[in-house]
């Protein structure tokens, strides 16, 4: 059986200081994603899911399955999607249009992103997705879910649990949301998009 391994940061764990603290990254990349993949290896074998994709598997499975696979997916992308921080970081490209396009400016776009982020109740993260159509769209998604479960195409997401950000803001959501911004890699995220 092939198993699933902790992705590999593609930066130093203390690269996107001061947005999220070298800290964070170890509990966060370190501790939670690893006990996800640990789980998600342990609960496959044997199971009807093991030879999947993870998309596979967060679009088939539920219970345990589901909620191991879909947090290692949401981690993957997220821990994937950022870069060391820069002042006024924004897209360009096609993306930026279709920001544009969809949502009036990319100001309208991220202040509608982190009012969804920050009026999430309880766990789980924000999204921007794709439709069929290349259409944007902003979604919430609770727990494990993933906007995969609902034929969208995920292109960026933070994450609202409390994991992703106690340790530097403690109950400032709103404020771990405002600065996520300038640490997001535009490139990625275009090239998700394409």
């Amino acid at each position: 059986m092939v198993k699933f391994e902790l992705t590999v940061l593609p930066y130093a764990p203390e690269a996107l200081e001061p947005v999220i603290s070298r800290e964070t990254i170890g509990f966060h990349h370190g501790k939670h994603l690893a006990g996800y993949v640990n789980n998600l290896n342990a609960l496959l074998s044997g199971t009807k899911w093991e030879g999947l994709s993870l998309e596979e598997i967060v679009k088939q499975a539920d219970g345990g399955v589901l909620n191991n696979a879909g947090q290692i997916l949401n981690h993957n992308l997220y821990f994937g999607q950022f870069c060391v921080p820069k002042a006024d970081n924004q897209p360009v490209g096609k993306l930026a249009a279709a920001i544009e396009r969809d949502f009036g400016s990319f100001e309208a776009f991220k202040d509608e992103f982190q009012k969804k982020g920050a009026t999430l109740f309880g766990s789980g993260w924000v999204w921007l997705s794709a439709d069929k159509d290349g259409r944007l769209v902003i979604t919430q998604e609770t727990n494990a879910a993933n906007p995969v479960q609902k034929g969208l195409k995920p292109l960026l997401t933070f994450d609202v649990w409390e994991h992703a950000y106690y340790l530097d803001y403690q109950n400032r959501r709103p404020d771990h949301l405002a600065a996520l911004w300038q640490i997001v890699d535009w490139t990625v995220i275009e090239n998700r998009y394409n």
